[in-house]
């Protein structure tokens, strides 16, 4: 490996690319930076879309993804693996492999599936693959309300079925799993006014906290997932991770209360 010219630990996203720069590995760059740690990136599909519309994408090939890896790889040191959008199963194969081939960190992974406007974001097989190669290798799962019931195969409507969704995802084979509870505030009104995602790994840890009213945050999710991939980075423990994460998404959206532009892009 090359002499690397900066001192920080170095944090590879896998992710889509958004040109809008609100979601997608322009957003995690910006994350990770912020938690002064280096990013390097490698690009699973380049999207077309705004702060309104998905109007397509054009994906990378296997070999695209490993390539890119590979260059990095070769001149970094990895500290952290953060990994989002992964739209075809060829894809999430590769990435399964390189992370066991060349001996990567276990990985912070956002399973986004779907755009709420409309874009499939993770083909079917895709998603089968994600289950059955990628999350026996996955250090944290970060899903929402939506993508955790479709992991686990069930609804979720409040805490308790929080925690028998997160065993059951559990047992597809995650080291850790942090079901982000922000889809089930909005449609409870009894939890409309508060912030609660659900750590299990092994244990559970509530992280509990108030909704800014009216605050939305396009790319949210994966702002969130590359800043615990930064924090485990630098050393933090995942709790710690997680807690800094989220108060660096809560300074975010009270910085931008009025925003209406919430949609998931790629992560």
């Amino acid at each position: 490996m090359s002499e690397r010219k900066f001192s920080g630990p170095v944090v590879l996203t896998i992710a889509g690319f958004d040109p809008s720069g609100a979601a997608g590995i322009i957003a995690d760059v910006r994350t990770i930076q912020s938690f002064r740690c280096l990013p390097v990136a490698a690009v699973t599909s380049v999207t077309f879309q705004n702060s309104e519309n998905y109007l397509g994408a054009v994906h990378q090939t296997a070999g695209s993804v490993r390539a890119q890896v590979e260059a990095i790889v070769g001149e970094y040191e990895i500290a952290a693996v953060k990994i989002g959008m992964l739209p075809t199963a060829q894809i999430v194969t590769e990435v399964a492999r390189l992370t066991s081939q060349l001996d990567l960190p276990a990985p912070v992974v956002d399973p986004v599936m779907q755009s709420t406007t409309g874009g499939e974001l993770m083909r079917e097989d895709a998603f089968q693959a994600l289950v059955r190669e990628l999350l026996p290798l996955t250090g944290l799962l970060t899903p929402n309300i939506p993508e955790a019931e479709r992991l686990a195969g069930m609804p979720i409507v409040d805490e308790v079925t929080m925690r028998d969704a997160a065993g059951r995802i559990r047992e597809l084979g995650v080291r850790a799993v942090l079901i982000k509870a922000g889809h089930l505030d909005e449609a409870n009104s009894a939890t409309r006014s508060e912030a609660n995602d659900l750590l299990h790994d092994g244990k559970i840890t509530m992280f509990r906290g108030s909704r800014i009213a009216g605050a939305k945050l396009r790319g949210s999710g994966c702002i969130l997932s590359s800043a615990i991939a930064a924090g485990l980075a630098k050393g933090v423990s995942l709790e710690n991770s997680i807690q800094a994460a989220r108060d660096f998404v809560t300074s975010a959206l009270a910085a931008t209360p009025d925003l209406d532009v919430e949609r998931a892009g790629p992560a």
